[in-house]
């Protein structure tokens, strides 16, 4: 530091100082305003940027809400149209049970007209036939009872005696 002491001119720190000067105003008259201007151009960026993303942020939280509320909506709508379905469902069915027992109701009546006119039928072709036997019996026996002359006279007897008591 000695040696710095003893070479030092007066001269030299003269120039050194005036360059110096000449270099801060020529920096302070061209570089200093764009380098300022571009530092708050930078700073007015990064305010506008930190800005758009709270807003962004905001936005989000918005559209998020939204987003939850058309769900409940959807939701409370899906269980709407599902609990419209069942009800449907459950009419259907019930109406298709009615339906059912109305038919075979209507079934069982035919049947039992069915089996009652064929009952009905029946006992007419075993009365006519019950007939014929009676008949077919009566032949044979009256026929047996007039093959003899005596026979045939009291059963005329008998018959008139039946007449005049009833």
């Amino acid at each position: 530091m000695e040696k710095l002491i003893e070479d030092f001119s007066l001269g030299l720190f003269f120039w050194q100082t005036l360059l110096f000067l000449a270099l801060v105003f020529l920096l302070w008259k061209y570089a200093w305003k764009p380098i300022l201007n571009a530092i708050n151009d930078r700073e007015e960026g990064i305010k506008d940027a930190l800005a758009a993303a709270e807003e962004a942020k905001k936005e989000m939280q918005n559209v998020t809400a939204d987003n939850e509320k058309l769900l409940k909506e959807a939701r409370a709508e899906r269980e709407i149209l599902l609990k419209e379905a069942r009800e449907i469902k459950d009419k259907i069915v019930t109406d298709a049970k009615e339906l059912a027992q109305v038919e075979g109701d209507k079934l069982i009546k035919q049947a039992k007209a069915t089996i009652e006119s064929e009952k009905k039928a029946a006992i007419a072709e075993i009365k006519n036939q019950v007939a014929e036997l009676s008949i077919e019996i009566a032949e044979k026996v009256i026929k047996e009872q007039l093959s003899n002359k005596e026979k045939q006279l009291k059963l005329v007897d008998d018959m008139l005696g039946d007449i005049k008591l009833n």
